[in-house]
């Protein structure tokens, strides 16, 4: 293992947690109508029309296709981003790619995916679907709307997702029962908050993901969205009772598709127990690849993300 010696934090990123406890971590309790508050989020998310509307962009590359595509997701806000079809062979599947939340500003063209359609959507308020209305850096992005469940910006994003899912079917009717959903930290936790409610999406991979286990989340040192939130309880009082309902491991709970998830032994940015609370109550068929650090750089990172890289295309191609 390659984890960490050194690093210029004043806490310790693995959390004095060694990967047996860490494996140990149950998620917490779900509160009463989390199930229900979700569906009917859903229910009223797959009503919508996305209207998905393409044109060719300006990047060029040999082995895709690229177009900007923008979709109507809920409260009719537009989401933007990119479509990838193959430059050769037929569309078998579809994938929807999140972000963390650094956003982004192109699609990812090494993804180990063939006969594909990869959709890059950026999350409402964030890279090119920037709102005026909505703060565009994580810190104030996650406060968003923090007051109430309903209100709250990450339930937005997350019905961002199934609309995703909705434009890709609309595009591809075929494509129906082989969609799946990939996304990293932001969009790692978006993605357990959205895969076992959409029954659509068949497959889902989630590196580092975030928003695992809110209660614990809210009380450990980090350089990520958390420390705003945290700060923000400090001043406005406890938002744990918003938060109950966006808990990425008590949604993962619920998942019932194939899943390959890669949480990491050390984590400044989201961490660790808070990842594997959200990996932990995945079904034993799924699989677990463990990172030994994540929003970081460290000595074998290459191998291991080559590793994780190959196991990605595997898991992708039996969609």
């Amino acid at each position: 293992m390659s984890i960490p010696a050194t690093h210029p934090f004043d806490f310790d990123p693995t959390y004095g947690m060694h990967l047996a406890q860490l494996q140990a971590i149950e998620p917490p309790e779900a509160p009463p109508g989390f199930d229900d508050f979700w569906q009917r989020r859903y229910k009223l998310a797959i009503a919508v029309d996305p209207q998905p509307r393409l044109r060719h962009s300006r990047l060029r590359h040999d082995d895709w296709h690229v177009f900007d595509i923008s979709y109507v997701s809920t409260g009719s806000f537009q989401i933007n981003g990119w479509l990838l079809v193959p430059s050769h062979g037929q569309v078998r599947r579809g994938l929807v790619v999140g972000h963390g939340y650094g956003g982004r500003d192109q699609p990812e063209f090494d993804l180990p995916v063939e006969q594909t359609a990869v959709l890059f959507p950026c999350s409402r308020g964030l890279s090119l679907s920037a709102s005026p209305q909505i703060p565009s850096d994580a810190s104030g992005h996650v406060l968003y709307g923090i007051e109430s469940r309903d209100t709250y910006i990450i339930g937005g994003c997350v019905e961002d997702i199934w609309l995703a899912v909705s434009a890709l079917q609309t595009l591809y009717p075929w494509l129906a029962g082989h969609i799946g959903y990939s996304g990293i930290s932001f969009g790692g936790g978006l993605g357990a908050l959205a895969i076992p409610f959409d029954a659509r999406i068949k497959r889902g991979h989630l590196v580092v993901p975030t928003f695992g286990n809110r209660q614990l989340w809210l009380t450990l040192p980090t350089v990520g969205s958390a420390q705003s939130v945290q700060a923000y309880q400090k001043q406005h009082g406890s938002v744990l009772e918003t938060l109950r309902f966006f808990d990425a491991a008590i949604a993962a709970s619920r998942i019932a598709v194939p899943m390959l998830v890669a949480p990491a032994l050390f984590d400044p940015a989201v961490a660790p127990p808070c990842q594997f609370s959200v990996a932990n109550p995945l079904r034993k068929f799924n699989e677990t690849f463990i990172l030994d650090a994540g929003h970081f750089d460290y000595a074998g990172s290459e191998e291991q993300n080559a590793r994780l890289r190959d196991k990605v295309g595997r898991f992708f191609k039996v969609l």
